[in-house]
């Protein structure tokens, strides 16, 4: 997140990986090389499911940004049989300030989701519940992961038929039904009327100074995301959460960062993407053409087809 925070002291802590806790007893199918977890000036793959009658294919492509400091977007892209179902799971991750959070997140938010009871039965409130005790767990050591934060974006598809939509932040998840643009996420921005009444609420306040755009205690330019230790009073990790049926009429998703849809509306984004069947040249032409309209912030986009 090249807009994110106004630095004011150097990035300092380690990079937790933060594996172990994992389910060692699920059937995790892989459908992409070792790069699907990480981040670095360019990373690209696809995959597709293996167990659903209600086929789904993937793609993705990111590429660093144009601001002078390493990557900081992370992705997931995996596929998982757990409890007789397959999962699909999708996430983009916004690191600010380092990427040590977003990294973390990488490694556990869907690990998190999946072990809350709640998962099979409500997963609305699970997916909740496990956004807050994750933030939790980064502030309670934000001596080893840092001061930073992250934005994040994810996506559940239950075998081929439901798909779970969550985000914090700026990132976005838009789907196309009948060639139309749908915006499934909402972009927490301060200035935003009632994220600026929770943020004064709580005791903080929203800032174009310095600069041009609106800053929580002009320093952070999200009102909702993972981490920043010094913003954790006036920040929300609370997520939106939407819940869409996979029908014969929505054709593809697309999770994006921020340096993607800081220049290009929803709909242009739908347009580039619909006459490329495969999902991997269909990201990659979403972030090319982020390129060519001078996006200077990493570029991460996944793109999910339905039904091809």
């Amino acid at each position: 997140m090249r807009k994110g925070m106004i630095l004011q002291h150097e990035m300092q802590g380690l990079v937790l990986d933060g594996g172990g806790d994992t389910m060692m007893k699920s059937i995790i199918f892989h459908v992409t090389t070792a790069a699907c977890l990480g981040s670095s000036s360019s990373d690209t793959g696809k995959g597709q499911s293996k167990l659903s009658s209600n086929k789904v294919t993937h793609g993705f492509h990111l590429v660093e940004g144009r601001s002078g400091h390493d990557m900081e977007d992370y992705h997931v892209a995996e596929y998982r049989y757990e409890n007789d179902h397959e999962l699909g799971l999708f996430a983009i991750y916004d690191g600010h300030l380092g990427d040590s959070v977003a990294n973390y997140l990488k490694a556990n938010l869907f690990n998190n989701i999946l072990k809350e009871p709640l998962f099979w039965l409500d997963p609305e409130e699970a997916i909740k519940n496990a956004y807050s005790s994750t933030n939790k767990y980064i502030l309670e050591n934000s001596k080893q992961l840092g001061p930073g934060g992250s934005t994040a974006v994810t996506a559940i598809v239950v075998d081929g038929k439901d798909m779970w939509i969550a985000n914090i932040g700026d990132s976005r998840a838009v789907v196309c039904e009948r060639g139309t643009a749908n915006q499934l996420t909402v972009d927490h921005e301060p200035h935003t009327t009632n994220e600026r009444k929770r943020i004064e609420k709580q005791g903080g306040f929203v800032s174009t100074f310095p600069g041009d755009v609106p800053r929580v205690n002009g320093q952070l330019a999200v009102a909702r995301a993972f981490g920043d230790q010094s913003l954790k009073a006036h920040l929300s990790s609370e997520p939106d959460i939407k819940h869409i049926q996979i029908n014969s009429n929505v054709e593809f998703v697309i999770l994006a960062s921020d340096g993607l849809w800081k220049v290009m509306k929803n709909q242009e984004a739908v347009n580039l993407v619909k006459s490329t069947k495969d999902p991997q040249t269909a990201a990659k032409r979403l972030t090319s053409e982020a390129l060519d309209r001078m996006s200077k912030d990493d570029i991460s986009c996944i793109v999910i087809r339905f039904r091809c």
